[in-house]
C-alpha cells in the first residue's frame, strides 16, 4: 500500500537548529515510508526552530509510525499532528456568496422589498420565467439517503454529507454550477420521491447520489416521469458515460468496432446495469453480464425485475458457465464489482489486443500491473494508475449543458454525446495505451461536454 494524498498530515515539530540543518528529520520520515511534500520553518528561533513538516502516509497507523520515528530523534519534539483532510472539511467545503450588491437602501429595495414583489408576480403569471429570474437556472440538488456511500455502504445521511458537499464543490469548480447537498433521513422510496418532488421547483436539475440499488432505479424512474427538470443518477449514468468515452478511445488504439466486440462484465448493480445499457445503445451487441450469482441469462431462476430486463438484452448466446469460460476470446472486460475477481490467466484467455477496465475501488478486480502484461489497454477507478475512469469528467459539463439548454429531461442521445465529447478531448497525437481519457483537471473537458449536451438537448 502506497502513501495517499487522502492521508496528508502536518507535523508541528520543535527541534534544535543543528538537527534541522543535518537533515535528520527528512531522513527519519523517508525511512518510515512517508512522502514529504513540504518542510517549512515557522519560527526560526536561536535555540530552537518550529517546523511544519507536511507528508502523505498510507493510513492512520502509518501516521503513528512516522510520529514515533520523529520522537526518537534527539532534540526533536512532535508538538502536534494535524490531518489535512479533516482541516479542509472544517465548517464544510462550500458556501453561499452574493451575486447582487447590497450596499445601500436602493440595492435592498431592488433585491428585496418592495422591488422583489414585482418579480414574484411576473413568475406567478409566467412560471417559466423562474429559470431566468431565480437561481433555478444554475442550481442542482445533490440528493442522497446515505445508503451506498463510496465503498462505505449504508452510513446514513449525516455521514454522507461530506461526500455530497464534495460533489457540490466539483460542480462549482469544473462547470460553475451551484449545487446543494440534500441528505434525506429516510430509506422509504415513496418518501424520497415525494420529498424531491416538493423541493424540485427551486432547482434546474436533480443529481441522485449514493442511493442503494435496486431502490435507486425506481426512484430515478418515478422522478423522471413526474418532474419537468433533468434527473440524473451519477452512480449509474456518470459511470456509464466515462466508460463509453474510454472505450471509444481504446477502440481507436486497437482498431476494433463496437459491433464486433465480445464484452464480459462483472457487476449488475446501478453502475453495471447503466454501463451495459449505454454500450448496447452505442452499438455493442454481445455483452455477458455477471452478478454475484453468476451470468445473467433468460429464464435464470430468481432474477428480480431489473435483472430480468437485462437478461432480455444481454448474453445473446446464452452463456451459463463461469467467468474464466466467458473470458475466452473476449475483447473487453469491464468490472464494477469487487476486488480480485479475475486473474492474469483470465486476461490471457482474451482476444488479441484486449481491453480491461477494472473499476472496483479502491482495489480493482485485477491488479492493473498484472492485467497490463496481457491486455493492450488497462483502466481503473484509481488516481494512482493511468486511465482513471472518474465521473467528474462527465457530470459537471453534462449538467452545465442541460441547464444552459433549459432541458426538461436527459436522453440517451445526450449521454452518448457527452461520452464522445470526452473522448474527442484526447487528440490523435496524445492518444496512447496510458492516455485514453483526459485528466479531470483538463479545462477543455467540461466546456466540450456542455456544448455537446446542449446541442443534443436542443435537438430533442
Amino acid at each position: 500500500m502506497v502513501a495517499s494524498p487522502g492521508y496528508s498530515n502536518v507535523f508541528r515539530l520543535v527541534a534544535t537548529p543543528e538537527l534541522h540543518a543535518s537533515g535528520a528529520i527528512v531522513s527519519a520520515v523517508a525511512m518510515s515510508g512517508a512522502v514529504i511534500t513540504g518542510l517549512d520553518v515557522v519560527d526560526p528561533g536561536h535555540d530552537s526552530v518550529v517546523i511544519d513538516l507536511s507528508c502523505t502516509t498510507r493510513d492512520a497507523s502509518h501516521v503513528e509510525l512516522v510520529r514515533a520515528a520523529l520522537d526518537r530523534l534527539d532534540g526533536c519534539l512532535v508538538e502536534k499532528v494535524s490531518d489535512s483532510t479533516f482541516l479542509i472539511h472544517l465548517g464544510g467545503k462550500i458556501k453561499v456568496e452574493l451575486k447582487a450588491p447590497l450596499r445601500n437602501r436602493t440595492d435592498l429595495a431592488r433585491a428585496y422589498t418592495p422591488g422583489v414583489a414585482r418579480v414574484c408576480l411576473a413568475i406567478r403569471d409566467n412560471p417559466a420565467d423562474a429559470r431566468n429570474l431565480t437561481i433555478k437556472r444554475n442550481s442542482v440538488a445533490v440528493v442522497t439517503d446515505g445508503t451506498a456511500v463510496l465503498g462505505l455502504g449504508d452510513i446514513g445521511p449525516q455521514a454522507a454529507m461530506p461526500v455530497m458537499e464534495g460533489k457540490a464543490a466539483l460542480f462549482k469548480r469544473f462547470a460553475n454550477v451551484d449545487a446543494w447537498p440534500i441528505c434525506l433521513d429516510t430509506k422509504d422510496t415513496d418518501e424520497i420521491v415525494r420529498t424531491v418532488e416538493l423541493i424540485a421547483p427551486g432547482f434546474g436539475g436533480i443529481n441522485l447520489e449514493d442511493i442503494a440499488a435496486p431502490r435507486c432505479f425506481e426512484i430515478e424512474r418515478r422522478l423522471r416521469e413526474r418532474l419537468d427538470i433533468p434527473v440524473f443518477h451519477d452512480d449509474q449514468h456518470g459511470t456509464a458515460v466515462v466508460v463509453l468515452a474510454a472505450l471509444i478511445n481504446a477502440l481507436r488504439l486497437v482498431d476494433k468496432q463496437m459491433s464486433e466486440l465480445k464484452v464480459v462484465m462483472i457487476g449488475a448493480g446501478a453502475a453495471g446495469a447503466a454501463v451495459a445499457r449505454l454500450l448496447l445503445d452505442s452499438g455493442v451487441q454481445d455483452i455477458i453480464l455477471f452478478d454475484s450469482k453468476g451470468p445473467i441469462y433468460r429464464d435464470r431462476p430468481g432474477l428480480d425485475e431489473d435483472r430480468a430486463a437485462l437478461s432480455e438484452i444481454t448474453n445473446p448466446r446464452g452463456h451459463t458457465g463461469t467467468i474464466p469460460e466467458a473470458m475466452e476470446g473476449a475483447d473487453v472486460f469491464i468490472g464494477v464489482s469487487q476486488p480480485n475477481l479475475i486473474s492474469g490467466a483470465d486476461v490471457e484467455r482474451m482476444a488479441e489486443n484486449a481491453i480491461v477496465f477494472a473499476l472496483a475501488n479502491p482495489d480493482p478486480e485485477i491488479d492493473p500491473v498484472i492485467a497490463a502484461k496481457y491486455a493492450a489497454v488497462v483502466a481503473t477507478g484509481r488516481s494512482d494508475y493511468p486511465n482513471q475512469i472518474n465521473n467528474v469528467l462527465a457530470f459537471p459539463g453534462l449538467f452545465r449543458g442541460l441547464l444552459d439548454a433549459g432541458a426538461h429531461k436527459i436522453t440517451n442521445a445526450a449521454l452518448i454525446a457527452a461520452a464522445h465529447a470526452i473522448a474527442e478531448v484526447v487528440s490523435d497525437d496524445a492518444l496512447s495505451p496510458i492516455y485514453i481519457v483526459p485528466s479531470v483537471f483538463d479545462e477543455a473537458v467540461a466546456p466540450a461536454v456542455a456544448d455537446a449536451v446542449t446541442k443534443a438537448a436542443d435537438a430533442t
